[in-house]
């Protein structure tokens, strides 16, 4: 092998080499404290390993086919997970323009002009003419060479800004079904309310019209009359709140599914949605589960390669370039051999001085990462601070359910002997409207306590991430 070859073989072994450069620091993503086990514990037994929430459907834990009906139509007719959906496409879109930089670009430009050169131009001969045509067509190409890694690390940013982009989506698609499940529970409850309050108002009725029928034998006295007048009209007052309560709750879950408020209605059901053994983990498990952490770590990633496109800006950029064409004074024939023209060679671009420019463009860079890895390590406490707090309402709320279960039993003891005692003439009916008082309240809060526990489940559920897993994604550890 002559002198050229080996010169020409190791001046293309350094290109190589140079080419395999990232000024990418290893990215080192904040420390996080995970526990063993959660602090709080649910009212279930915890689920075995091989226990998963649902991947695609976790809101099926609650066997209600009207809410499974709702999820689909979410999906279809959501007009904020079709936002969510445009603002993927839009970071794949500049995720896809950044990995334009790894291939040469090819032009093809072309003009036909006719010119005046001007009078007092400096002289360039007597033979050069005033007037005269230019007719140009041209291909042309560039490639830079990637020596620093500036080029590889825009395209890594635009990598990890589209996983991030796909973790909101499924961010804003699990946000929008945990409303959708959270509003459908919410309504059930007040449908249970309903039913209870509709009982009240019949009951009351019939007490009223006993109390009446006493005032008119000269049994009762006409406050007695006015207590359960006053009872009834309270009751009937409860009632109405609540079917406004139902009615502002129907119209947010039609605004949720994309349906206008006035074409859409769901028939009332008094019936009970049970709670759900909601399958935990560990909390290990949380950081693949959430996707709002999988977003804030694919950042942290792209905020890490940024910092690499912020310092190859101190090295030389070099580009290979080349052009072909033909250019002529003639309008005819002017696509021949003889007036073909090229160029080729590399060309190459070192900025001096800019006054401190590129510098600054570094620490905006590091800055900008450790803006993302601080984000990343606060959305990871946030998360295990969700579960652990409704984790910690679950359980207080069962305790109290139990509680509020025993005092209803006692209140509608009380209130079955103070009708009692009323009807033989024992008691005044002061009695019997503060145990009648007392037993509604405890029924409502029953139920409220119910409605509070399943709100509880769907948040935890939420907090979990729902049945997401993080997939399959570019390494994003340490280089």
């Amino acid at each position: 092998m002559n002198n050229v070859a080996l010169r020409a073989a190791a001046v293309a072994a350094f290109v190589a080499a140079l080419a395999g450069c990232s000024l990418a620091p290893p990215l080192a993503l904040p420390d996080v404290p995970v526990a063993g086990t959660y602090k709080e514990q649910a009212p279930w037994t915890p689920a075995e390993p091989a226990d998963r929430l649902p991947r695609d459907a976790w809101w099926s834990l609650y066997r209600d086919a009207e809410l499974d009906r709702l999820q689909r139509q979410l999906i279809d007719g959501s007009p904020d997970l079709a936002a969510a959906l445009a603002r993927y496409e839009q970071a794949k879109a500049y995720g896809d323009q950044q990995r334009s930089g790894l291939f040469p670009s090819l032009g093809l430009a072309g003009d036909a002009s006719r010119e005046r050169q001007s009078e007092t131009r400096p002289p360039t001969g007597s033979a050069s003419p005033r007037f005269f045509e230019s007719y140009n067509l041209g291909l042309s190409a560039s490639y830079e060479l990637d020596l620093w890694g500036r080029v590889r690390n825009s395209v890594s940013a635009g990598d990890y800004s589209t996983q991030a982009a796909a973790a909101d989506l499924e961010s804003a698609r699990l946000s929008l079904q945990a409303q959708l499940a959270d509003g459908y529970i919410v309504l059930r409850g007040l449908d249970r309310q309903a039913k209870l309050l509709d009982d009240t108002v019949a009951a009351y009725d019939k007490a009223l019209a006993l109390t009446s029928k006493r005032r008119g034998a000269g049994i009762a006295s006409g406050l007695d009359v006015a207590r359960a007048q006053t009872q009834l009209d309270t009751a009937r007052s409860q009632a109405a709140q609540n079917r406004a309560q139902r009615a502002v709750a129907e119209h947010a879950l039609a605004a949720l599914v994309g349906v206008s408020p006035s074409e859409f209605s769901l028939a009332p059901v008094d019936g009970e949605i049970a709670l759900p053994a909601v399958p935990t983990d560990v909390p290990s498990t949380l950081l693949q589960r959430r996707p709002d952490i999988a977003a804030a770590q694919r950042r942290a990633a792209a905020a890490n390669a940024n910092v690499g496109v912020a310092r190859a800006a101190w090295f030389p950029s070099i580009t290979l370039g080349a052009n072909y064409g033909y250019q002529s004074n003639q309008a005819g024939g002017w696509l021949a051999a003889p007036n073909a023209a090229w160029a080729i060679g590399p060309s190459l671009l070192l900025n001096l001085f800019d006054a401190g420019k590129r510098k600054a463009q570094v620490a905006q860079a590091r800055a900008a990462l450790d803006e993302a890895g601080a984000t990343y390590r606060g959305v990871v406490l946030g998360a295990f601070v969700q579960v652990e707090d409704n984790l910690a309402l679950l359980y207080h709320y069962k305790e109290a359910a139990q509680a509020e279960d025993s005092a209803v039993a006692s209140a509608q003891k009380s209130l079955d002997f103070a009708m009692s005692r009323y009807r033989e003439g024992a008691v005044s009916y002061l009695e019997v409207v503060q145990s009648q008082t007392v037993a509604l309240t405890a029924q409502r809060e029953a139920l409220d306590l119910d409605t509070r526990q399943l709100r509880a489940s769907v948040a935890l559920i939420r907090a979990l991430g729902g049945g997401w897993e993080a997939p399959a994604a570019p390494e994003v550890a340490a280089r």
